[in-house]
């Protein structure tokens, strides 16, 4: 299963998710990510929260949407309100879609300690619908089924 987490700028967010699915799924699930206007570079500070995670960023990159035209993903979950509300590419034909909004902490302001705790938190809401997502019955769900499990873990 291929599940593409896309947001807009595909700089924080979508890469956030991306790096840490990759990192806690099970044998026969990855993740990808895209923008649908990729900014070309990820956040710095999303790099350095994965990394101190020890999730691995050396194939991380802001790409847009057309990176998977000939290999379409299974599941488009998109994270940000910007990209929630826009159509998914003709392409990505019957992957089930969902929106999971995150805030965006690249929007924090404050301290270094102020601004890396939105990054924590972000970090800990992601973890929390992944572990749903990864209790799910995938296998046994139709896709209409699986489409309203997904839409409720986005509600978490």
């Amino acid at each position: 299963m291929k599940v593409l987490f896309m947001c807009t700028a595909n700089s924080c967010r979508s890469v956030l998710s991306e790096g840490i699915f990759n990192s806690l799924a099970p044998e026969g699930m990855t993740a990808v990510s895209c923008g649908s206007f990729p900014s070309g570079h990820l956040n710095p500070r999303a790099v350095s929260t994965l990394q101190n995670l020890g999730v691995d960023t050396s194939t991380l990159y802001s790409k847009g949407s057309g990176s998977f035209a000939d290999n379409p993903p299974d599941i488009v979950i998109t994270v940000c309100d910007k990209a929630g509300g826009e159509p998914c590419p003709v392409y990505f034909g019957p992957a089930i879609k969902s929106h999971w909004e995150l805030i965006d902490p690249s929007d924090a302001v404050g301290s270094e300690s102020d601004i890396q705790a939105a990054f924590d938190a972000t970090v800990e809401h992601i973890r929390k619908r992944f572990a749903a997502f990864f209790d799910l019955e995938h296998k046994t769900l139709n896709p209409q089924q699986l489409k309203q499990a997904l839409d409720r873990v986005g509600e978490l």
